[in-house]
């Protein structure tokens, strides 16, 4: 991991307004780039990875460390650039870590940092890692570190992925809890709120495991945790099988065709002698028996399904979020905008219809969680773009037909 040295300079070029700025680029998981935060005493320290693939990013390149007070803010608040200490080598095909420190009093007043490759402003807002800074995230004095002492940047593990509670300062006591992951997948955009029971409860925990910062840790059993150092606020985790976020079992294929699929379809599907085969038929159907079209709605919708669980997962599986609802059955959005109460997912196919808002609803388990404003209007757009699966034609262009 590099590390780095924030500056005394301060950043001259002009930013742009928070609010105007196109985010879909964070929704394209092969440039996607993520940061986490650790408080140690006086500041924050940030860990930072950035894609390969981004191309945005050269090792002598300064980075600039910009924080808002809000997404509708005109101005920001603190802003610097980083400057390199480290080798100036690296393999161009891994992912660039980074580390340094920024000071805490100067994010007081800030609710949103972002870390950007010097070149990507103003253009490429996605190729920036973005941090909301709750007060759970200033104050938190630990990171998960994976075997190789890697930062885990993500809020899911792996069943029986070994991972360390990187703590600052002296070993702290840990507890690690338990709770039940009964969620249901999101429902249908057009679905009436009345219908959709609570939108939150009050979890207890079913199980209380008692240990230490700086030990390895490893949870063999998928489910909802929450990891909680000392008297610091808790960290939601949610654990999957090994090879979470793909899918592979006959099961785990099903489960997402519920968005496409009556309830009376799966159930043939799960009672099939061969579940993985209907699966297989599911599609072949669909395409028409044109197997080069059922390969690629297969390679589409799943791999959809597992950029969703990479980006949106929280309390459950990402594809189970209402952005995941979308982003497996219309795509990543060509535009995103924030501002302090929503986020706006607009398409150009009209297929697709929208524009769609999504609300913030943060929880112990993800700082980052929003919940789709369910309209009936959404109904003759969603039925539309179901049709397109089920008759083989939501297949990217230059695909064998």
């Amino acid at each position: 991991m590099l590390q780095l040295l924030v500056s005394a300079a301060a950043v001259g070029q002009r930013l742009p307004v928070l609010n105007r700025l196109n985010l879909a680029g964070l929704y394209q998981t092969q440039q996607h780039a993520v940061a986490e935060a650790r408080r140690e005493g006086d500041s924050l320290r940030l860990y930072v990875r950035l894609p390969s693939s981004s191309g945005l990013y050269s090792p002598r390149q300064p980075l600039r460390v910009v924080a808002w007070a809000n997404y509708d803010a005109r101005q920001p608040v603190w802003q610097d650039t980083v400057r390199q200490r480290g080798p100036q080598h690296r393999d161009p095909e891994q992912p660039v870590w980074i580390d340094f420190c920024v000071p805490a009093a100067a994010l007081q007043s800030a609710k949103l940092l972002a870390v950007w490759p010097s070149t990507a402003i103003p253009d490429s807002p996605g190729a920036a890692a973005w941090l909301v800074l709750t007060p759970e995230v200033l104050n938190r004095p630990f990171v998960l570190t994976d075997s190789s002492n890697q930062p885990l940047l993500r809020r899911y593990l792996l069943a029986n992925e070994v991972v360390q509670v990187d703590c600052y300062g002296p070993d702290r006591p840990a507890t690690l809890r338990r709770f039940a992951d009964d969620f249901a997948p999101a429902l249908p955009p057009h679905t009436n709120p009345a219908v959709q029971g609570p939108s939150s409860r009050t979890l207890s925990a079913r199980e209380v495991t008692e240990l230490r910062a700086g030990q390895w840790l490893r949870i063999a059993e998928p489910g909802l945790y929450t990891l909680q150092v000392a008297n610091a606020a808790p960290m939601g985790l949610l654990v999957q099988p090994p090879l979470f976020p793909e899918m592979r079992t006959a099961t785990e294929l099903i489960e997402p065709l519920r968005y496409l699929s009556t309830t009376a379809e799966r159930e043939r599907l799960l009672r099939a002698d061969s579940p993985k085969r209907a699966v297989d038929l599911f599609w072949l159907r669909a395409a028409a028996d044109q197997q080069p079209v059922a390969r690629q709605l297969i390679r589409t919708f799943y791999g959809r399904v597992a950029d969703a669980n990479r980006l949106f997962s929280a309390h459950k599986p990402g594809w189970m979020t209402d952005r995941g609802l979308l982003y497996v059955v219309l795509g990543p959005p060509e535009r995103v905008l924030r501002t302090s109460t929503e986020e706006r997912w607009e398409y150009l196919d009209p297929v697709q219809g929208g524009p769609y808002v999504f609300r913030p609803k943060p929880s112990t388990f993800a700082t980052e969680y929003y919940e789709l404003v369910r309209r009936p209007e959404y109904e003759w757009l969603w039925f539309r773009a179901v049709e397109q699966w089920r008759k083989g034609l939501t297949v990217p262009q230059g695909a064998a037909r």
